[in-house]
């Protein structure tokens, strides 16, 4: 091998892909939280993808989120729910039967609405493997309603009825980006009518298993940013304290954390 060729290998750009795992509102939080602070000090990868579930039922704060009905906090004192409030925007996302994202990306576009569309993208690649077609919301951003899917906007997706599959919302910090998004599989009906007074979107991902979509989700993401030289990523023992540590600081606002 010439040095040369040593150096392009070096010098490729790595994308991490985080095992998925099931943890607490707050741990999940404050491990997204901790990946894009990692992105600022670490130059060993450009790009990171995790995919979770959650432990018990929760609900998702948007980080500007200033209304919180009482019906919800009774909800959570008697921990039928619990709540935390997201870094990302957007309002309300009720997590139960789903699968969350968190793109981490050194280098996104400035210009918010191409940000979202190429970093929702490969969401409608993914799909389109599992036979749904799923486009972007056209309506207007609302701060009217509390629940996120009761409205779709550029950030998020639709099919040619216009339900909504996926809610998606961002964070910029030192112009990198964390972008969160909710995938509806099998949400509760009796859970939405208690918490939003609504039946859910009637959605086809029902039918289709968990790991099955994931992995269309996994495969497309490696193929849409494929000049990335992809890797499994597990977190450091340290790693793992830090997040803990950022869970109990920066996460415990709604959590009702012993």
């Amino acid at each position: 091998m010439t040095t040369n060729q040593s150096k392009q290998i070096i010098n490729v750009e790595q994308g991490l892909y985080i095992k998925p795992i099931e943890l607490n509102g707050p741990e999940q939080m404050a491990t997204d939280l901790f990946l894009l602070e990692k992105s600022f000090t670490k130059n060993d990868f450009s790009m990171a993808i995790r995919f979770y579930t959650w432990d018990g039922n929760w609900i998702s704060i948007g980080r500007n989120q200033t209304f919180i009905p009482e019906k919800w906090i009774k909800l959570s004192e008697t921990m039928k729910i619990r709540i935390v409030r997201r870094v990302s925007g957007g309002q309300a996302v009720l997590h139960n039967g789903g699968l969350t994202y968190a793109l981490i990306w050194k280098n996104p576009p400035k210009n918010k609405r191409q940000s979202y569309l190429i970093a929702t993208k490969w969401l409608i690649d993914g799909f389109r493997r599992a036979g749904i077609d799923l486009f972007h919301g056209q309506q207007s951003v609302s701060i009217q309603n509390s629940n996120c899917f009761s409205t779709s906007t550029i950030a998020d997706l639709v099919d040619k009825t216009g339900t909504k599959y996926i809610g998606s919302a961002q964070f910029w910090k030192k112009g990198h980006l964390l972008q969160h998004g909710e995938i509806l599989i099998e949400p509760s009906e009796s859970l939405w009518q208690d918490i939003f007074n609504t039946n859910p979107p009637v959605i086809k991902t029902s039918t289709i298993k968990k790991d099955i979509i994931l992995k269309f989700l996994k495969e497309s993401i490696i193929s849409s940013w494929d000049e990335l030289n992809w890797k499994n990523y597990n977190f450091k023992n340290q790693e793992i304290e830090k997040i803990k540590e950022i869970a109990k600081n920066k996460f415990n606002e709604f959590s009702y954390l012993s």
